[in-house]
């Protein structure tokens, strides 16, 4: 008996302390994981947190000694001075150009990576025009400032919101047919071929076929070449003149003078013009995602 019980007490021993070693692992991992989310959250949500708070926080209460993320006396006179002031004006100017610059270079751009991944041009010129593209993305803006300024003079579209949404294409349409020509290459050319013997025309591959299956990327671009739009600055700063027709980033740049910075109102006008970002980025995630996806294939 005392031999049984010598010989049985190792092999219950291990049995049982080989599950339990497997869980101490995989909760050490999935501990670590979940320490370093947070973290990583903590870093890039404490701006966001510091500049909401000053928002709130009334003008003599952020430039004392003390440091505090959220203020003691909230207050919303910061976001009063700002409507008193025309910002739902230059928040409508942001979102006119910005979506407009967006959907033109967006539809421009993807008619162009279309062309090119299916219509046979000489390879001399497919490279060509592809590397010409990028030179124009990679160029600095202020190098065609003074072209553009007696093009837009020209026409005249200076200080308008079409000639804003004009100019933004030298930087967001090379954006958009860089990254839509992956995407437009994903599409199963047999689908086409396919439907193409059914008697559908370009049209209609283009908008039954070609548009749904390249919907993840349509919105990855959309979002990326909204947030340059969003934030462009020299190209305001050079073609908008009256003060109604400033865009958000040329509105912000008045609340720092030489004499004094109004802190208040410039965390209050960068709280208000992110949140439009947040919410878009957040409503499209699962679109970005599949999107990155795709790409990364």
């Amino acid at each position: 008996m005392s031999a049984i019980k010598q010989t049985s007490v190792p092999v219950f021993s291990d049995s049982v302390a080989a599950p339990f070693s497997g869980v101490s692992r995989l909760s050490a991992r999935t501990l670590g994981f979940y320490l370093a989310l947070g973290a990583a959250l903590t870093f890039f949500a404490l701006p966001i947190v510091w500049m909401a708070g000053i928002a709130f926080t009334p003008s003599g209460e952020y430039v004392s000694d003390s440091l505090s993320l959220l203020p003691a006396h909230p207050t919303l006179a910061h976001f009063e001075a700002l409507w008193r002031d025309g910002f739902p004006g230059r928040l409508a100017n942001t979102l006119i150009v910005a979506v407009g610059a967006t959907l033109l270079a967006l539809s421009l751009g993807f008619l162009a990576s279309y062309a090119l991944v299916r219509f046979r041009f000489p390879r001399r010129l497919d490279h060509a025009f592809l590397l010409l593209v990028l030179v124009i993305k990679m160029m600095p803006p202020i190098v065609v400032a003074i072209p553009l300024f007696q093009l837009l003079k020209g026409l005249g579209l200076l200080d308008s919101k079409l000639g804003l949404i004009l100019v933004y294409q030298v930087y967001t349409l090379p954006f958009c047919i860089w990254m839509l020509l992956s995407f437009v290459r994903d599409v199963p050319l047999s689908l086409e071929e396919a439907a193409s013997l059914e008697g559908a025309g370009l049209l209609r591959r283009l908008w039954h076929i070609v548009l749904p299956l390249c919907g993840p990327g349509l919105a990855a671009t959309f979002i990326f070449t909204l947030i340059m739009a969003w934030n462009e600055f020299l190209f305001a700063l050079l073609y908008l003149s009256t003060p109604s027709h400033f865009t958000l980033p040329l509105y912000v740049s008045n609340f720092i003078t030489e004499n004094e910075t109004f802190w208040g109102q410039l965390m209050g006008i960068g709280l208000l013009s992110s949140l439009p970002m947040l919410l878009m980025a957040g409503y499209v995630q699962r679109y970005l995602l599949r999107g990155f996806a795709m790409q990364m294939k």
